[in-house]
């Protein structure tokens, strides 16, 4: 090293040498800060920073050189040739970028110092091609093992400038990247100087066409100037850098912030996504800014993105394993970094993606059963029906009405859990008999449908019909407690309709024949039953106004004891006088009223209508009102009766009110809290119709009954029928034991009197004892005179004494002359 020594201090322009020095180390300086951006920029801006930052350093390592050699003095004339030193410039920078290349294409210590290590040849052959440039009046020589040594050292301070630069970035690194750079460029140039020996020779001739020192000194001073120009330029740039950085470093923070994914987009690419987008695809953070929209989304996504329009649309996300993800999209444009980009907000729509198939599904499908609901059916029977006209094809289309029978009864003695059980189990058995092709539908409540086109002929829609019913009763005897049965009725197209609305009235129709003629069965529709169904309806209609319109009034049958013939009271009974079909029996509009639900209305009129005509009665006669099992079980109904007498002023004890067995046993816990709450309130109450029930006897003890009422069947011909007679006695035996008062209905006779009589029962009603009629015409029974003269006439009371000796007691009979006459 001493000579080095020696020919850095006493062979050189010292000060020429500090500029040197000086320069090299600007342009180490700025070439390696370049090279960090090398390996932070895209693959796009890649390739310009390596351009620059091997520009950088080849002039850098250029000018180094030259102006080192114009700082020599040897003494003798010299000169440099101008094309080896304009090669010596391109090999430094060819060799500077490859060698810079190397270490920036991939990460890892081998590329690190093998890229250094090309730098370093790159500084070694811009400095040997310079020396070739060198013209002298002499001959060169050369110290190998300097040379030697130069060589060593430029390549390995070179490779350690590039390891400690790119290993750990920082800006401590960057300087002592630096300072190693500007050592290996120095080191090398000195060294190998060193290893020069010049011997004069004036015998050798310097070319005419080779630049003198000083022009060579202008072409270093100007690549000094493109290194100091290229240093401001790579010092803006980092400035520059560094504020962006710190920019996107603080929008990245807020990005991170949002709970919604966010990609900051310039153009199609993607330069910054936060860590939901990352978490929501599953790809880094920083593997997605070296993707493109395209690669997430689509191309046909991508552009509409890219175009700005602003509205929010669908799309798919692909995510790291490739499966797709559904996702709401919303650009808006932004300004980042001093430019404007877009930024895309990335929204996981997978929940109200289920959200809404759940609705759809709701929509469509019943979801305790899982069929199709009431909208999908009638789309399908539709669309079956339209096919069917469209294709006139031979083949029948099937509707087919379900209903359960009794299914009510379930849910009141069992509870819904078990309703909904035997639903789903219907739906199951149904399901299991049906093809391919045939629809089974839930439309509410108890009811089913069963679409089935393209049956060969009528009589396989009755063979589907029995399918069911028969898995029905299969699952009847497997399930313990059994099921429910089921009614079908049957319409076909277009043999009995060719629209939608009268087929489904059609099968609506049958299946009410199929329950009133037995129930778990089938029944095809019939012309004639259309007539029935809509005199049926027309009926209801009818009743439902029949209330408002003033059409019901009631006529009233005395009751009487039948030892002394002693009125007791009145049983109010209904009449409709229709304005079209006259005089309606009440045989005939009682179940219909029942079965549309009307009979709620009607009753409370009866009750409110009796109640208010017999608190006008001077004398204290009972007024017995039928209830039905409607009324009966609704939970208002104790307070309604509390509410007609406080408004009509009836005293609670005159109030009788009749309930059959049937409307009993329908929901014994609900009844008997309604008849407690009744009794608690002073009204009597009694059975009618005993014996035509079941479990008369539990009834007996289980509700808190005033009366028994025997049904007019058991009383016909009571005095010429053993049998009859015999259950007769039954009753009035049980009645005596129980205490509680007995009436004979439908007494016409007087041998039916007189059995009665000799039997002992306590009350008497029946056309022998008095029609029903107004009450106008029981005027001195109940004593209120009527306020036409000419209705008092008419209502005149005959007293007429019918004693007749039977076995102890006489029968009197009071029996008014114009009551006779209503007859």
């Amino acid at each position: 090293m001493l000579t080095v020594y020696n020919c850095i201090v006493n062979e050189h322009d010292l000060r020429l040498v500090a500029l040197a020095a000086l320069i090299c180390g600007i342009s180490c300086f700025a070439a390696v800060n370049l090279l960090r951006h090398v390996v932070q920029s895209t693959s796009r801006n890649r390739y310009a920073w390596l351009l620059i930052a091997a520009a950088s350093t080849g002039f850098g390592i250029w000018a180094t050189h030259f102006i080192a050699m114009i700082a020599f003095t040897p003494g003798i004339p010299n000169a440099y040739n101008a094309e080896l030193s304009v090669a010596s410039l391109a090999v430094s920078v060819l060799l500077t970028a490859a060698g810079m290349w190397i270490a920036t294409v991939r990460g890892g210590i081998d590329h690190y110092l093998v890229g250094g290590a090309v730098l370093g040849i790159g500084i070694a052959a811009m400095h040997y091609t310079g020396m070739a440039a060198f013209e002298v009046e002499g001959r060169i020589g050369w110290n190998q093992l300097l040379v030697a040594a130069s060589l060593v050292s430029g390549v390995v301070l070179a490779a350690l400038s590039l390891l400690v630069v790119l290993r750990r970035p920082s800006t401590l690194a960057t300087v002592f990247g630096a300072v190693l750079l500007t050592l290996a460029i120095c080191t090398l140039h000195f060294i190998a100087m060193a290893a020069v020996s010049i011997y004069p020779d004036s015998s050798i001739e310097i070319s005419k066409f080779t630049i003198a020192p000083m022009s060579q000194a202008f072409a270093a001073a100007t690549a000094s100037l493109v290194i100091l120009v290229l240093a401001a330029t790579a010092l803006w740039i980092d400035l520059r850098f560094r504020r962006h950085r710190v920019e996107a470093e603080r929008m990245h923070g807020l990005a991170n912030a949002a709970v919604e994914g966010l990609i900051v987009c310039d153009g199609n690419r993607i330069v910054s996504a936060n860590d939901s987008i990352a978490a929501l695809s599953g790809i880094a953070a920083g593997t997605l800014n070296t993707m493109t929209l395209g690669d997430l989304f689509g191309e046909r996504i991508a552009s509409a993105i890219a175009a700005g329009n602003g509205q929010a649309q669908e799309a798919d996300l692909r995510s790291q394993d490739d499966s797709r993800m559904p996702v709401e999209l919303i650009a808006r444009s932004i300004d980042y970094c001093g430019k404007g980009h877009l930024v895309v907000a990335v929204r996981d729509i997978r929940e109200r993606r289920k959200a809404e198939q759940e609705i759809m599904r709701l929509a469509h499908y019943d979801p305790l059963t899982g069929l199709a609901n009431r909208r999908s059916f009638t789309s399908r029977l539709e669309a079956e029906i339209a096919a069917s006209a469209e294709g006139g094809k031979g083949g029948q289309l099937a509707l087919m009405l379900l209903d359960l029978d009794r299914f009510k009864e379930v849910n009141d003695l069992f509870g819904h859990a078990a309703g909904d059980a035997v639903l789903q189990k219907v739906a199951h058995c149904a399901s299991s008999v049906l093809r391919h092709g045939q629809m089974l539908a839930r439309l509410g409540g108890d009811e089913f449908a069963i679409i089935a086109p393209n049956l060969p002929d009528p009589q396989a829609a009755g063979r589907i019909a029995e399918a069911v019913l028969s898995a029905l009763r299969q699952e009847n005897r497997l399930s313990p407690g059994g099921m429910v049965s089921a009614s079908i009725g049957i319409a076909l197209y277009p043999l009995d309709a060719d629209e939608q609305a009268a087929l489904v009235s059609h099968a609506d129709t049958a299946l009410y024949r199929a329950k009133a003629e037995g129930k778990d069965t089938f029944r095809y529709f019939e012309a004639s039953m259309g007539a029935e169904a809509r005199d049926r309806r027309s009926l209801e209609q009818d009743l439902r106004q029949a209330v408002a319109r003033g059409e019901f009034r009631l006529v009233y049958q005395p009751q009487k004891e039948i030892s002394s013939g002693r009125m007791v009271g009145f049983e109010a009974l209904l009449r409709w006088q229709h304005p079209e079909r006259g005089e309606v029996s009440p045989s005939v509009f009682i179940p219909v009223a029942e079965d549309s639900g009307s009979i709620a209305q009607i009753g409370e009129w009866v009750l409110a209508t009796a109640c208010k005509e017999a608190a006008t009665w001077k004398n204290p006669l009972t007024i017995a009102v039928n209830v039905s099992a409607v009324q009966l079980h609704n939970p208002d109904f104790s307070r309604k009766v509390h509410e007609v007498l406080l408004r009509t002023g009836l005293m609670a004890g005159r109030l009788e009110l009749e309930i059959t067995e049937t409307a009993l046993v329908k929901d014994m816990p609900r009844a008997l809290a309604t008849l407690r709450q009744i009794k608690a309130l002073g009204v009597r109450v009694a059975m009618d119709d005993f014996g035509t029930g079941y479990s008369s006897l539990s009834n007996l003890r289980a509700f808190p009954f005033d009366k028994i009422k025997i049904d007019g069947s058991f009383i016909k011909s009571v005095d010429r029928n053993g049998q009859v007679a015999t259950i007769v006695r039954a009753v009035l035996g049980l009645g005596r034991g129980l205490g509680l008062p007995v009436l004979a209905e439908g007494v016409e006779t007087l041998d039916e009197l007189r059995f009665l009589d000799a039997e002992d029962c306590d009350i008497g009603q029946g056309y022998f004892l008095g029609r029903p009629g107004p009450i106008e015409a029981f005027g001195e029974l109940t004593g209120v005179r009527a306020a036409d003269d000419s209705i008092m006439e008419d209502v005149v009371v005959e007293a007429t004494a019918k004693v007749e000796n039977v076995r102890s007691g006489s029968i009197l009979m009071l029996q008014p002359a114009a009551a006779a006459r209503s007859a």
